[in-house]
């Protein structure tokens, strides 16, 4: 069992930023691709931003590509999601998952393949 805990969620003005961060209690973080994803009221989840548990590899949704950065600290257990240049329609509640293994270059983007999830954390961006 993984249990992830997700932080750094808050309220902020368009074009503001924020870090958000997900911490796994698993001894073998290393060995897990971790992802993000969202859900806005009265949508369907969808995934953010993905990464190999090497590191090697990442993927973004088209709709944050060049804003978002994801990225992880294995000896930290972590994996962070640091958002620039934040807009209203970023506002979700932003939830980290976990999949044991995946490809060491090709990250997993589809949410069903994603063994664990957290509680969600709430972004909001106001006008």
């Amino acid at each position: 069992q993984v249990h992830l805990v997700e932080s750094g969620g808050g309220s902020v003005q368009v074009g503001d930023s924020l870090r958000l961060a997900c911490t796994a209690s698993v001894t073998s973080f290393n060995t897990y691709s971790m992802g993000w994803f969202r859900q806005a009221p009265g949508k369907e989840r969808e995934y953010v931003a993905v990464i190999t548990w090497s590191g090697g590899g990442t993927s973004y949704a088209d709709s944050v590509k060049g804003r978002f950065t994801i990225s992880r600290d294995n000896g930290a257990n972590t994996v962070y999601l640091q958002m620039n240049s934040l807009k209203p329609e970023d506002t979700a509640v932003y939830y980290c998952a976990a999949a044991r293994g995946g490809s060491y270059y090709r990250p997993l983007i589809e949410a069903f393949r994603y063994d664990y999830w957290g509680q969600g954390t709430q972004v909001t961006v106001s006008s």
